[in-house]
């Protein structure tokens, strides 16, 4: 048994994750054991659990310690870069520092980990956009495919596009600092209000009911040349001139503007968080969604000829953008396309850990990623002793305190049961195996209700998930079914793509379309998902429509990740059953409303 172990650290999404022999043993982000959003720093639990998983915590079994991250890349260059801005040198110090923290990663494993550091096994460093390729490229079907990379920055790099060929990685063409799709998408995220780390997502969600009509002023901002290179007008960036404020410690990352006021001479003054959204920000959120898909589809048609193949791997923290990922078919020619279903920086350090597996090692490739339950699994035991904690004067077959605990004899009976309570107009939590790899919650950690409910959108938003009223909900689809109801549609079991759902049918699941007539998919297989897909069988007999409205089961909060987190936004909120593998708790008075 050979073992390689990879983490992201002291960056955002700190993540830690496990391949053994080849195959993908287990990967989680630091946040699910915090309960902090993308939590920064080491990712100590995150490791513990990745070594555990894999080899019973045994450190005699781990080959080596990847990290995605190798700090003396392009050092020439960011000491150019330095030399030239003065102004920026102090925030620099502060780069280094964090640096030399992965340089000292062993040490700092060894303390989190209370072991000595001679009992660790040697530190690999894999540069940071190479490890996203390895992500997505290796556990993907394609024997050989391009790969395109776009995120912020990592290693000095915002691109990469890539031509992989078995175990072979062979890079076409970098995009390197100072210009950055990326940070063109966050400077309008925080111009637009949405100040936090990773709100990126609100951005693509707002733009469905906007209109382009600002894409001639962001063009000022960043330039798109026909052949995919992009540079963004400095004058609207810190970046380069004076750094930007970062803080990548234990807790919830924090990002400074990175805007300049610049941008205000642009378009008017910025949103602030509280304030109204109004038609304009919506506007502004289509002309950037607009302007960043012209600049991923050129880069794609691009490379496409290049590596010789239509077969495309998206990784970096900008392949979360599904929007844009789903355009890629019709406007730059992609035959087939793998998403990494943890596409940001947490995906890293699954993607250092087969990198040194397959490239460094020469491990052949055995698995393709057909699920992305990866992480940590509760037992039948761990269920029942959170019960007796929560709600300790219930049992089952009994009632107390508005509450009701029954077990399902079988999973037949438990997604037939589940099923005619989505029926029946309930919010229904569900809890089921290893929980999800990514941000996508998808039939393990899922907050599910019926798709044909046209105040599904605002009661989920507003009494439930409390998030903003603009933002979607997307449709679960049984396999055989997906391209009658998204006629475009590519199997997809990771929800990384959008695409427009058949027109006379968005009546029959209006909580499921967004305000452009469009659905984040997931395509269910029911050979990789089981449980789920009989799930939605079930409510496709009923109903006719096959499949159900999920999100992510959290509220304000990383997606739960134990059965006594479950039960505890499960409590505090309006939902109306709780499904943790085979036991189910149900809220006494009807369904939300």
């Amino acid at each position: 048994m050979t073992v390689v172990v990879g983490v992201n650290a002291f960056h955002g999404d700190a993540a830690a994750a496990a391949v053994r022999d080849g195959h993908i043993a287990g990967a989680v982000a630091e946040e699910r054991f915090t309960r902090r959003k993308h939590q920064a720093g080491f990712p100590a639990r995150a490791l513990a659990w990745a070594v555990d998983e894999a080899c019973g915590g045994d450190w005699r079994a781990v080959e080596a310690l990847c990290v995605a991250r190798k700090p003396r890349a392009y050092l020439l260059r960011k000491m150019l870069h330095v030399l030239r801005h003065p102004g920026s040198a102090g925030r620099a110090l502060g780069r280094i520092r964090n640096l030399r923290a992965v340089e000292g990663l062993r040490g700092r494993a060894a303390r989190e980990l209370g072991i000595g550091e001679d009992q660790l096994p040697p530190l690999v460093g894999v540069e940071h956009h190479l490890a996203h390729v390895a992500s997505s490229f290796f556990p993907s079907p394609f024997e050989e495919a391009a790969c395109l990379t776009v995120d912020g920055f990592g290693d000095f790099v915002s691109s990469m596009a890539c031509i992989a060929r078995g175990n072979d990685v062979s890079v076409l063409r970098r995009h390197t600092w100072p210009h950055s799709l990326g940070l063109f998408y966050t400077a309008v995220t925080q111009y637009l209000g949405f100040p936090h780390y990773g709100d990126e997502y609100k951005v693509m969600g707002l733009a469905a009911y906007g209109e382009p009509r600002f894409v001639r002023e962001l063009e000022q901002v960043l330039h798109v040349a026909d052949d995919g290179t992009f540079r963004l007008d400095l004058k609207y960036f810190r970046h380069v001139s004076e750094g930007v404020d970062m803080s990548w410690d234990q807790g919830e990352p924090v990002l400074g503007d990175v805007f300049t006021l610049a941008w205000e001479k642009l378009l008017g003054t910025r949103r602030g968080s509280g304030d109204e959204v109004a038609q304009k920000h919506m506007d502004l959120a289509a002309s950037a969604q607009a302007l960043y898909e012209r600049a991923l589809v050129a880069l794609v048609r691009w490379l496409l000829p290049r590596a010789g193949t239509r077969k495309l791997c998206l990784a970096g923290g900008c392949a979360q953008n599904s929007l844009a990922n789903g355009k890629l078919y019709e406007l730059a020619g992609v035959e087939e396309l793998f998403v990494q279903p943890a596409a940001g920086d947490d995906g890293t350090s699954l993607g250092a850990a087969l990198w040194h597996a397959h490239v460094d090692r020469g491990q052949p490739r055995n698995e393709v990623q057909h699920t992305a339950a990866y992480g940590p699994k509760a037992t039948t035991t761990e269920i029942e002793q959170a019960l007796r904690a929560a709600l300790p004067s219930l049992n089952v077959g009994g009632e107390h305190d508005g509450f009701s605990l029954e077990v399902a004899a079988d999973d037949e009976h438990l997604a037939s049961d589940t099923a005619q309570a989505l029926v029946d107009g309930e919010v229904v939590g569900w809890f089921q195996g290893r929980a999800e790899w990514g941000p996508r919650a998808l039939g393990q950690r899922s907050i599910l209700a019926d798709p044909r409910r046209s105040d599904a959108r605002e009661l989920l938003n507003v009494r439930i998930k409390r998030r903003e009223r603009f933002r979607p909900f997307a449709p679960s689809v049984l396999a055989e079914h997906l391209t009658t109801w998204f006629p475009t549609a590519h199997p997809d079991p990771f929800m990384t793509q959008v695409f427009p759902m058949d027109a006379a049918r968005r009546d029959k699941a209006p909580a499921v379309v967004h305000a452009d007539g469009t659905g984040r998919t997931q395509c269910v297989d029911r050979r990789y998902a089981p449980l789920y897909a009989q799930l939605i069988d079930a409510f496709h007999e009923r109903t006719g429509v096959p499949m159900v409205l999920n999100t992510s089961f959290n509220e304000s909060e990383p997606i739960v990740n134990s059965p006594a987190e479950a039960l505890d936004c499960f409590l505090r909120t309006n939902m109306d059953r709780l499904v943790m593998g085979r036991h189910v708790v149900r809220r006494r008075g009807g369904a939300a409303s």
